[in-house]
């Protein structure tokens, strides 16, 4: 570009790119590249800007499309590029501010070309222009094949071997940037790729070999979030907001991936506060991801795939078995301490649970931690405001949940963790909770919101999961936590019976009931001025009896008609009879949850007996109900139970002293009364299996 280019505008009519994509053939010996390669001007600082910067130099890059076969002038500056990274660690030693910046802006240019080539070009045709050297048109020739494949190997040397300094700041972030750049060709294809030429090149062959050495670099990267440096202390223009101007260009593309490995659009995502703080961080974490999710090739796993499911503590000194590949140490405590800051971007969350599910040495490490709080509140923290973030990011920090409570020993241990004044919880004033009781809390308010909103099957049912996996180890749960468990079920208890009303009466329903929902508030909170009696005990006992006769029909309607089965001349069941099988589904899950609870850590939980009593009305309308009649007999049992001792201590209990009858009357009861049920916990876990078998392709 030169030096006399110092605003986007110049681009199209300067003399250097001009010749550069011209019909005149460059030598790579030719001074012409020192005067190319000497520019500056302002990077772009906003989308529109970017924007700017394309449209300037497209018809500067078609240019060279067009001519590069003659003049092989792409490949020339390729050369010139490899030629001067050979001495790029040297020149870091000797402070050469001069070389470094003319190696950064050559490395700069390539990767805008690139850009552009791989929107407009198939990886043949892009490969293609990397053998055409200055000989006869559409010729080239066959000892410059590799150069493509030189020039990834080259970005993996760069970005490992290169110490990291103020003045190599921009050009380690450049070759991070290139190489997404390269594996960028995913975008433009529909089906996923398996058989890429750049991916071929980066699992085999001389880039092979650095395999481990990329993926701990990269990590180090993310875990100590090295900030730009400051304006005068590099060799180029440093602009306020942080990142050079290639890692403007690369966030497009790295977005565009994150979309593509997130199963579908997220939108136009927005950069954060860290992403801007730590652009080498933040390009770092999203080349490693997409490395660890390319394809397998047809006769070998993804070497960097492999990396992170082996790599070790560096206090672990056991060694490696030699049928693992690409091993390799890293700071175990460091790199925890890296996830818990920075789970506010859906890429680090994406880091944390690929390393709990695909490394066994992380999971069980992160496991054994006494301060696993530091990690939960910020997983909780995501799904708390679901309504910012984007589905892909809830999920992840959902499975996350999954994965950290088939765990018994984090299940029991969350129970002991206390924490104070939790702020972002706006509900309630929590001033002293466990983090097991907050993230009962959490769960519960995602389950709420999706039911309401989202209305997603698998998000409630994953949501679920967590609470069957946590529900045998509940303990001292919170009063609020306690409360929320037994009127979520409540909630769906009176949704149930309201539904079934309509079903059998659709012309005589209850308009108590009709009336009573329609003042259920969103967040759960109590029927206004109604007991749950004066609800049902009109139309519970005619309900439950029609249901035994004709429930199995009603539900198997409602499916087939969620499924869209039913023929042409049947008429489509209503929206709220279609929700027959969802409200039924998150009944029976609920109570199992609290039966769970109740066969195994009864006594340690007197909160949850006295929220179960005070609505004890509304479960006694259930009991013959032929859905729940076996996950109902615990719960009945300690209901019956308790009431009876309530009752002899007479009228007019202060919640004191009802907790007191409580904590005596659980000494009393038999344990071998409670008849264990394991239904929902095998159920859930084949599930969650299942899931983790279809995340893994």
């Amino acid at each position: 570009m030169g030096s006399n280019s110092s605003r986007i505008g110049d681009l199209p009519k300067n003399e250097y790119l001009k010749k550069l994509s011209g019909t005149e053939s460059v030598s790579e010996n030719d001074p012409f590249w020192n005067q190319l390669l000497s520019f500056s001007f302002p990077a772009p600082t906003s989308s529109t800007e970017l924007k700017l910067l394309e449209e300037a130099t497209i018809s500067v890059c078609r240019s060279l499309v067009e001519n590069n076969p003659r003049t092989g002038n792409l490949g020339a500056l390729i050369k010139v590029f490899l030629s001067r990274t050979k001495e790029l660690k040297l020149s870091a030693e000797c402070q050469n501010h001069i070389f470094i910046w003319q190696t950064h802006n050559a490395l700069f240019i390539i990767c805008c070309l690139l850009k552009v080539f791989i929107c407009e070009m198939s990886e043949e045709e892009l490969q293609l222009h990397f053998t055409y050297e200055e000989k006869s048109p559409g010729s080239y020739s066959s000892d410059s094949e590799d150069l493509l494949e030189e020039l990834l190997c080259c970005l993996m040397q760069l970005i490992t071997d290169i110490p990291l300094l103020d003045i190599t700041y921009e050009i380690s972030v450049e070759a991070v940037s290139t190489m997404m750049v390269f594996l960028s060709c995913q975008l433009f294809h529909k089906e996923v790729l398996r058989q890429s030429i750049s991916h071929k090149y980066l699992m085999r062959g001389r880039c092979l070999p650095y395999t481990s050495k990329l993926v701990k670099t990269l990590l180090y990267n993310f875990i100590r979030q090295e900030k730009p440096p400051p304006p005068g202390a590099h060799v180029l223009p440093q602009q306020s907001d942080g990142g050079g101007l290639l890692y403007g260009l690369a966030s497009g593309v790295a977005t565009g991936l994150w979309t593509v490995f997130t199963l579908g659009g997220v939108g136009s995502k927005v950069a954060t506060a860290s992403e801007l703080s730590s652009p080498l961080a933040n390009q770092s974490l999203l080349l490693l991801l997409v490395l660890a999710n390319l394809t397998d090739a047809a006769d070998a796993p993804n070497p960097y795939r492999q990396a992170i499911m082996s790599f070790k503590n560096t206090q672990d000194s056991s060694p490696f078995p030699s049928s693992i590949p690409h091993a390799f140490q890293i700071n175990f405590n460091s790199l925890y301490m890296a996830l818990c800051e920075q789970q506010t971007s859906d890429q680090a969350t994406l880091l944390l649970y690929t390393l709990l599910h695909q490394n066994s040495n992380i999971r069980t490490y992160m496991l054994a931690r006494t301060d696993m709080e530091n990690l939960v509140l910020p997983i909780l923290e995501i799904l708390y405001h679901v309504e910012e973030r984007n589905s892909h990011h809830v999920y992840m920090a959902l499975i996350i949940l999954l994965i950290l409570t088939e765990d018994d020993g984090f299940n029991r241990s969350i129970h002991e963790v206390m924490l104070k004044n939790i702020t972002w919880y706006s509900e309630r004033v929590l001033t002293e909770i466990s983090l097991g009781s907050l993230l009962i809390l959490v769960v519960i308010r995602t389950i709420q919101y999706n039911m309401t909103r989202t209305r997603d099957k698998y998000l409630h049912t994953n949501c679920l999961a967590a609470l069957a996996n946590m529900s045998a180890q509940f303990r001292s749960l919170h009063q609020y936590a306690a409360q929320r468990i037994v009127s979520y079920t409540c909630r769906h208890l009176r949704r149930y019976v309201y539904v079934l009303d309509k079903l059998y009466f659709p012309h005589s329903h209850c308009s108590t009931l009709q009336h009573c929902f329609s003042t259920l508030s969103d967040n759960g909170e109590e029927l206004l001025s109604l007991t749950c009696s004066h609800i049902l005990r009109s139309y519970a006992s005619s309900l439950f009896s029609l249901l035994s006769k004709k429930h199995n029909k009603v539900l198997e309607q409602a499916t087939q008609s969620l499924r869209g089965s039913l023929s042409s001349n049947d008429v489509p069941l209503p929206d709220y009879a279609q929700d027959l099988n969802v409200i039924e589904e998150v009944i029976r899950m609920m109570l199992e949850i609290i039966n769970s609870c109740l066969t195994n850590s009864l006594h340690h939980n007197p909160n949850l007996v006295y929220a179960l009593l005070y609505k004890r009305d509304l479960f006694e309308q259930f009991r013959t109900h032929p859905s729940f009649q076996d996950i109902m007999q615990n719960i009945d049992l300690v209901i019956t139970f308790f009431s009876s001792r309530l009752l002899q201590a007479g009228a007019e209990l202060s919640v004191e002293r009802v907790l007191e009858i409580i904590k005596q009357g659980v000494v009393a009861l038999p344990k071998d009364r409670l008849k264990v049920v394991n239904t929902l916990v095998q159920a859930l876990s084949f599930l969650f299996d299942v899931f983790y078998d279809s995340s893994s392709h």
